[in-house]
């Protein structure tokens, strides 16, 4: 079924469709809401809130071309997932997640990355993962998901101004990790 197929059916509340649109996307939300919450219980509970967003919302999606309606998709359904995370960790006053993440998170298309390329994603997202909840949301928001400090700053309800400081320590805290785990590496050899 192609996915205008599945789209038009979600609108018109087909259960199989729905049901298709979920599995279709379920491990490119759950990637998502992993940046911002990563108590698995917690990032299904809020994947599942997001899907239930998405098929209530559905029919107030539109795509502007046929060939890139997927695409376009992903992008709506991404920015609800976000504004998921960014509502339960609000709900919870920025408590910082903890948890491990599970192997599913990191299980890709093996056509699309290779292993050296997985490795570095594997280890930036456990170095993010980190940060403090508040650096952490800010540097996900700008630099992975691509928000302007402005966008940030109406998203957390806080100033421009910390914004751009919270990324500015967020990037000082990976860059002072990184360098620390380069000068270990050096002396172990």
């Amino acid at each position: 079924m192609s996915i205008i197929n599945i789209i038009q059916g979600c609108t018109e509340r087909d259960p199989n469709s729905q049901r298709l649109l979920y599995n279709q996307f379920k491990g490119f939300a759950c990637k998502i809401v992993f940046r911002y919450i990563y108590r698995y219980e917690k990032a299904m509970d809020v994947v599942t809130d997001g899907f239930v967003k998405v098929l209530l919302n559905i029919q107030t999606f539109n795509y502007f071309s046929v060939t890139d309606a997927e695409m376009q998709l992903m992008g709506w359904i991404k920015k609800i997932m976000i504004n998921c995370a960014i509502d339960e960790l609000r709900r919870n006053n920025m408590l910082p997640e903890i948890g491990e993440l599970t192997q599913e998170l990191w299980e890709t298309d093996s056509e699309k990355h290779t292993a050296d390329q997985l490795l570095l994603y594997k280890d930036l997202v456990s170095l993010i993962k980190e940060l403090p909840t508040n650096y952490r949301v800010i540097f996900n928001l700008y630099v992975i998901d691509g928000y302007s400090h402005s966008e940030i700053a109406d998203k957390l309800k806080i100033p421009v101004s910390t914004s751009r400081s919270g990324l500015s320590r967020a990037r000082n805290i990976l860059q002072t990790t990184i360098i620390k785990m380069e000068e270990g590496k050096a002396c172990s050899i």
